[in-house]
C-alpha cells in the first residue's frame, strides 16, 4: 500500500461528524415520512412520545437537548419494536417576551416569534431529532388559536367560562393578571425578583373548581406519574371536609352584611368559641369602618402589614395583631354574644375571609387570645380523662364536655352530628372547600389569542345594554390585528384599535365593543397534544378517531416546574372535552417522567443566568451524537445533571474508538452475513455472551427504568471488551458470524443514542434500509447465561468468601461447595451449623452456634 492509499484509509477510518451528520440530515430532510406516523387504522400498537413543546426564545441550550434526547432515544427504540410511533413538535409561541422583544427592538411580536421558531427548528434538525413536523403546532397562528377560541365559547355555554370581579394577582413588570399558580413564593412566575400585588378587575374565569373532586381523585389513577408532582397537585387542590356556620351579627347593619360566615373543619369546638374574626377586607370590615374614621385608620394599618407580609412571602410568619370592633355576633350553638375582631393574618382570599376563634384547641387562637386577653374555654378532652395542656388539638380518642347535648360524643362523630344539625335549623352545612380557585384567564396582553365575547350596546331579548355576547362559530377566528402599538401601560393595546374594538353584535346586528382582553398562555399548552394528532383539521379541532386511538400519551416528558401549571390544567381541559364529547379519556397522560435540569456554575442552566451553553457549540467541535449521548450518559435522567465539557469529549472519543473498530472490519462483517457451517470458538461464545447481556440490559432499561447512563456505560464495557479481543479477531480466533453479529447489534443498540454514527456505519456494512427501522435485537438468554457464577458465602450474615461454580449448579451442588471451602470450614470449626440458607445464584448463609 502505497503512503497515499495509506493515508486515506486512515482517514476514512476516522470519526468526523462534521461530514457524517450533515449527509445523513440531508437524507433525512429528503424523505418528509421517515418520521411519520402510519395511520390510526394500520393495526400497530401505537405509542405516542411526546416532550413538552418549548416556547421559542430564539436558542436551544442543553437543558432543551436533554429533555430532548430523552424522547428521541424513547422514539426511535419504540419504532425499532414494531411500533406506530407519534413524536411530534410544536411551539408555545404566544407570550410575553414576544412583546417584550418589541419594545426593545422594534420588531412586531408574530416576526419575533416566527423568526425565532424559524432558528430553533433547525437548531432541532441538526440534532437529528425525530419529529413528524407534518403534525407541527404553533400556537400563535390561527388555524391553531380559533379552536382556543371555539372552545371558549363552548365553555361558556356550559357555564365554565364566566366574567366576574374579583381580587387578582397582578405583576407590575408583566402589567398584567396573574392566575394563582403562576404566583411563586409572593412573585411573578416570569419575574422571580418581583412582589405580585392585589388589584381588584372584571376578569373571565373558568370553573376549574367544578372538577376539583375528579381532578383530586384521578390523581390516585395516574400510577405512572411521579409521586412528587401527584403530591404538589394534591396540596394544590387542598380538599376540605367541614361545616360552613352562620354568625349573627348583633345589632343594626346593612341587609347584606347580617351574618359572618365561617368555614371550620373543627365544627365540634364550636361551644369554645370566644370571638370572631374578620380578614381587613371583609365586607362586614369595610361596613363598620365606613361608620366610624378611626376603627377604619386601625383596619388599613392592619391592611398594609398583611400586604408587607405577602410581598416579603412571610404571610404565615406575621406578627398577629388585631383590632376589636366593638361589635358583636351570636354563636347559633349557644346564643351568646362573642365579640367580632379584624386580624391581620385573616385573608379574604381564603376561605370565607373569617373564622372563629377557639384558643382553647387551635394553636392560632391560643396565641392570639393570649396576646389580647380573649376568653378561653375548653371543650374537648381525652377520653382517658384529666386537663391537659392548653392549646389541646387531638381529635382521636377526644371527647366533647361542656357542649351541650352533644357532650360526650367522639370528636368525629360530634362533626357529623353537629353539621346536620346546622343543616336541620338553616344556620349551616357540611361543606367540602378547595384551596383551588378557579382560573383567571384574562390578560391585558395584545400577544395572545383574542377572547371571542362583545359587548352588545344597546342590548337586545335576554341581554341588557352592555350585557356580554358570545361569537358564533362563523365568526371564528376573531384575528389579532397586525399593527399595534405596544407600550405595556393603560391595559391591553387591543383597546386602542378602534377596527379592532368596534363591531356589531352577532345576535341584533347593533353596535357592540369587543373584548379587548386575550386569554392567559396556558390555555394554549393545555390542549395542544390532542391537536398534534390531526393538525391540519381546518372543520374541528381535531378528528375524535385519531385522538381516541393515540390517547392517552404513553410517555410525557417535562420539567417538574409545570406540576400545578400546565399539567393540572391540562387535565381540567382533557376532562371538560371528555364532556363534550370529544373524546372518551379522561387523563392525558399513562406516563409522566420528570427529567433532571442541566446545571452549570452551581446554578440551573438558564439565559436569565447567563450559564447557557449552546448545542451549536458542541456540534461544531464534538458532533450531535456526542452531545446527545452525553446528555442521556452523565447522570440518570431524572437527576441533576453538572455540566462539564470534558464529557462531550470524551463520548465524542468514544465514538471514535467504536468507528475505527467497525470500519476495520467491514469486510468480516459484510462476509459474516454468508452462512457458515462452523461451530463457535471460544471467542465467539465470550464476546456474544457480553452482547447478549447488553442487548437484555438496555433492553430492560428501555421497559421502565430508563438508566440510560447505564445503557451507554453497558456499550462502552461492551466495546472495550471486544477491542481487547482484537488480536484473538485478527488471528482469526473468531468466527466472521460472531463478528458479523457483534458489530451488527453494537450498531443496532446505539441507534436511539446516535442515530448519524449509526446509521452511517450501517450503510459502510452493507445493511440496508433504515438503521432505526430495523428490528431491535433480542437476547438470546441460553448465548447471555455465564458458564460460571460467583456466590458470596456468609456465616451469621458475615462475609466469608466467594465461591465459583457453574452457572447450572442446583440447590445441593452449592451448598456442597460452600461447605467444603477451606475458609468457610476454617470459620465453623468447633461450631455446630444450625441452618444453611441457600439462594440459588445469590448467596448462602450458614447460621452457626
Amino acid at each position: 500500500m502505497s503512503e497515499i492509499e495509506k493515508n486515506e484509509a486512515e482517514r476514512q477510518a476516522r470519526y468526523t461528524p462534521a461530514e457524517i451528520e450533515p449527509k445523513w440530515q440531508a437524507r433525512w430532510d429528503a424523505a418528509p415520512d421517515l418520521y411519520a406516523a402510519d395511520a390510526h387504522d394500520a393495526g400497530k400498537p401505537k405509542f405516542y412520545c411526546l416532550e413538552m413543546l418549548p416556547y421559542p426564545s430564539g436558542q436551544l441550550h442543553m437543558g432543551h437537548v436533554r429533555n430532548y434526547a430523552i424522547g428521541d432515544a424513547l422514539a426511535r427504540h419504540m419504532w425499532m419494536r414494531g411500533y406506530n410511533v407519534l413524536h411530534p413538535m410544536g411551539w408555545d409561541a404566544f407570550g410575553l417576551p414576544a412583546e417584550n422583544a418589541a419594545l426593545k427592538n422594534n420588531t412586531p411580536p408574530r416576526e419575533w416569534t416566527l423568526s425565532n421558531i424559524d432558528a430553533m427548528k433547525k437548531q432541532m434538525r441538526r440534532m437529528g431529532l425525530s419529529y413528524d413536523w407534518s403534525a407541527e403546532v404553533t400556537t400563535c397562528l390561527p388555524d391553531y388559536y380559533r379552536w382556543n377560541q371555539w372552545f371558549f365559547v363552548k365553555m361558556f355555554e356550559k357555564g365554565l367560562a364566566y366574567r366576574k370581579k374579583s381580587k387578582v394577582n397582578w405583576c407590575p413588570d408583566c402589567q398584567t393578571v396573574l392566575a394563582n399558580e403562576q404566583v411563586i413564593n409572593g412573585r411573578c412566575w416570569r419575574h422571580e425578583d418581583t412582589i405580585v400585588e392585589q388589584r381588584d378587575l372584571t376578569q373571565w374565569f373558568f370553573r376549574i373548581t367544578q372538577y376539583a373532586d375528579e381532578l383530586l381523585s384521578g390523581l390516585d389513577k395516574l400510577e405512572g406519574w411521579p409521586e412528587k408532582v401527584r403530591t404538589m397537585q394534591r396540596n394544590w387542590i387542598g380538599r376540605s371536609e367541614g361545616t360552613l356556620v352562620s354568625f349573627a351579627v348583633d345589632g343594626e347593619v346593612k341587609a347584606d352584611c347580617s351574618t359572618i360566615t365561617v368555614f371550620t373543619t373543627r365544627v365540634d369546638t364550636i361551644f369554645g368559641a370566644t370571638s370572631v374574626q374578620l380578614a381587613p377586607e371583609h365586607a362586614l370590615a369595610k361596613a363598620f369602618a365606613a361608620e366610624d374614621a378611626e376603627l377604619a385608620a386601625k383596619i388599613e394599618a392592619l391592611l398594609d402589614e398583611q400586604q408587607k407580609a405577602r410581598e416579603a412571602d412571610d404571610l404565615g410568619g406575621i406578627e398577629k395583631h388585631g383590632i376589636n370592633t366593638g361589635r358583636f355576633a351570636v354563636n347559633p350553638f349557644t346564643g351568646e354574644k362573642v365579640p367580632i375582631w379584624v386580624g391581620n393574618y385573616i385573608l379574604a382570599d381564603y376561605g370565607t375571609g373569617a373564622i372563629m376563634s377557639v384558643p382553647a384547641h387551635d394553636e392560632r387562637d391560643f396565641e392570639f387570645a393570649t396576646k389580647y386577653g380573649l376568653g378561653i374555654k375548653r371543650v374537648i378532652a381525652p377520653k382517658k380523662g384529666g386537663e391537659p395542656e392548653l392549646p389541646f388539638t387531638a381529635e382521636d380518642d377526644a371527647v366533647l364536655i361542656d357542649s351541650g347535648e352533644w357532650t360526650g360524643l367522639g370528636c368525629v362523630e360530634a362533626q357529623r352530628k353537629m353539621a346536620a344539625a346546622a343543616k336541620a335549623k338553616g344556620f349551616g352545612e357540611p361543606t367540602v372547600t378547595y384551596r383551588l380557585k378557579d382560573w383567571g384567564v384574562s390578560r391585558q396582553r395584545y400577544w395572545g389569542t383574542p377572547i371571542p365575547m362583545v359587548y352588545c350596546q344597546n342590548g337586545h331579548e335576554g341581554v341588557e345594554p352592555g350585557g356580554v355576547v358570545a361569537l358564533p362559530e362563523s365568526a371564528l377566528p376573531v384575528l389579532l390585528p397586525a399593527q399595534v402599538e405596544i407600550t405595556q401601560e393603560g391595559g391591553s393595546p387591543l383597546g386602542r384599535v378602534p377596527e379592532f374594538l368596534n363591531t356589531t353584535c352577532p345576535v341584533c346586528g347593533g353596535p357592540a365593543r369587543r373584548e379587548t382582553d386575550t386569554m392567559d398562555t396556558f390555555v394554549d399548552s393545555s390542549w395542544y397534544f390532542y391537536r398534534y394528532t390531526d393538525a391540519k383539521n381546518d372543520t374541528a379541532p381535531f378528528s375524535s378517531d385519531k385522538a381516541n386511538y393515540w390517547f392517552p400519551i404513553d410517555q410525557y416528558i417535562g420539567g417538574v416546574e409545570h406540576a400545578i401549571l400546565h399539567l393540572i390544567y391540562s387535565r381540567f381541559w382533557t376532562k371538560v372535552m371528555r364532556d363534550l364529547g370529544l373524546i372518551n379519556n379522561d387523563e392525558p397522560a399513562e406516563r409522566l417522567f420528570t427529567q433532571g435540569m442541566v446545571i452549570k456554575d452551581g446554578a440551573k442552566m438558564s439565559k436569565s443566568k447567563g450559564n447557557v451553553v449552546s448545542p451549536d457549540d458542541m456540534i461544531a467541535r464534538y458532533g450531535a451524537d456526542a452531545t446527545r449521548m452525553y446528555a442521556l450518559f452523565a447522570a440518570p435522567p431524572d437527576r441533576d445533571l453538572e455540566w462539564q465539557e470534558e464529557g462531550v469529549a470524551g463520548i465524542s472519543r468514544f465514538l471514535g474508538r467504536v468507528y475505527r473498530f467497525a470500519t476495520k472490519y467491514v469486510d468480516v462483517v459484510r462476509d459474516g452475513r454468508k452462512p457458515h457451517i462452523v461451530g463457535r470458538t471460544e471467542v465467539d461464545q465470550k464476546l456474544l455472551r457480553s452482547l447478549h447481556q447488553t442487548i437484555a440490559k438496555i433492553t430492560q432499561d428501555f421497559s421502565g427504568r430508563w438508566h440510560f447512563n447505564t445503557s451507554i456505560a453497558a456499550i462502552m464495557s461492551l466495546i472495550n471488551e471486544t477491542v481487547a479481543a482484537e488480536s484473538a479477531i485478527d488471528a482469526e480466533q473468531a468466527s466472521p458470524a460472531a463478528v458479523a453479529e457483534i458489530i451488527r447489534n453494537l450498531i443496532l443498540l446505539l441507534a436511539p443514542f446516535a442515530p448519524f454514527f449509526a446509521s452511517e456505519l450501517w450503510e459502510q456494512i452493507g445493511e440496508e434500509g433504515v438503521v432505526f427501522r430495523t428490528p431491535w435485537p433480542v437476547a438470546d438468554e441460553e448465548l447471555a447465561r455465564e458458564d460460571e457464577i460467583e456466590v458470596p458465602v456468609q456465616v451469621n450474615g458475615k462475609l466469608v468468601n466467594v465461591i465459583k461454580l457453574p452457572a447450572d449448579s442446583d440447590q445441593e451442588a452449592i451448598k456442597t461447595v460452600a461447605l467444603a471451602d477451606d475458609k468457610v470450614k476454617a470459620r465453623v470449626e468447633g461450631k455446630s451449623i444450625v441452618k444453611v440458607i441457600v439462594v440459588p445464584g445469590k448467596l448462602v448463609n450458614l447460621v452457626v452456634k
